[in-house]
């Protein structure tokens, strides 16, 4: 489904009628010549750093009223930019939008890690409380348990635990269970499992990052799967040749003067793989069965 169906920016000679047009983002967005950007189910921001793929990004998300994790920009260039431009969304005889569908979000690379970082922090406080509480266990086994008064009554009833159940058994139940951890690429599947709903409109700034290309391809498979089964539309930035390679997907080369819609195998880092590994192309062949 599609959602959003173009993002319009101010052109140059509107530009050029603001007083500071090398602030930021006027001073990224003069030269693209991109005064319209007209989205598909999978649209794709693919340049170099610098090229403006974030900044497209921050500005479609806060003209569409997107939910951040993460701080958004509210300088006064950033607004007066913001103000010069306008959202057209999808509508039919049947269907009509005027904004995004409820749940509909930006999701960064910085969001990706610190849930990932989150994770990692409440495992090390859960080690830490668990240590102390197999602590306890040991002390409070092999001591008498006896009731002076009321205000010892829950150090009697920790003391009677410890002597009724195995250290195991206490130490779960009092200090927690640590949260199983897994590889940066399998936490991201499972972020991405639990944070993508049907239906919905989602933003993605490079959320390749940090992963190895086995997984980058298993990102480009969820997203190609909630795309075409799930309803949902995605705008991307990134420089992932897997999600650059998703078939269908509308990419803006942002590297080109005017900005241009292009093939994935015209992007100048795609053609870049394909010339170093055909350049070694004899280390593979006939070396795998």
């Amino acid at each position: 489904m599609i959602y959003l169906n173009g993002f319009c920016m101010p052109n140059q000679f509107i530009m050029d009628e603001y007083e500071w047009t090398g602030a930021y983002p006027f001073g990224i967005l003069y030269f693209m010549e991109l005064n319209y950007v007209k989205f598909d189910r999978i649209t794709v921001f693919y340049g170099g750093n610098g090229s403006g793929k974030s900044t497209l990004l921050k500005l479609i998300a806060q003209k569409c009223g997107l939910e951040h994790r993460t701080v958004v920009d509210n300088t006064d260039d950033f607004i007066n930019f913001l103000n010069m431009c306008s959202c057209s969304y999808y509508e039919d005889d049947i269907v009509s939008y005027k904004k995004p569908p409820l749940g509909s979000e930006v999701i960064t690379s910085e969001d990706i890690m610190h849930k990932i970082l989150e994770l990692r922090e409440n495992n090390s406080i859960v080690s830490d409380r668990r240590q102390k509480t197999r602590n306890e266990y040991m002390e409070s086994r092999y001591s008498p348990n006896t009731l002076t008064s009321l205000e010892n009554f829950e150090d009697f009833k920790r003391r009677n635990k410890s002597k009724r159940l195995s250290a195991a058994k206490f130490v779960n139940e009092l200090g927690g269970i640590r949260e199983r951890e897994f590889s940066n690429g399998e936490n991201v599947l499972i972020y991405f499992e639990e944070i993508l709903k049907t239906g919905k409109l989602y933003l993605l700034d490079e959320p390749e990052t940090s992963l190895s290309p086995e997984f980058q391809f298993k990102v480009a498979e969820k997203i190609t799967e909630m795309a075409r089964y799930g309803d949902c539309q995605f705008i991307i930035a990134t420089h992932s040749p897997f999600i650059l390679g998703i078939e269908g997907a509308r990419i803006y080369n942002l590297d080109s003067r005017p900005v241009e819609v292009c093939q994935w195998e015209e992007l100048k880092n795609i053609r870049f793989y394909y010339k170093y590994f055909m350049e070694r192309r004899e280390k593979f062949e006939g070396n795998f069965g």
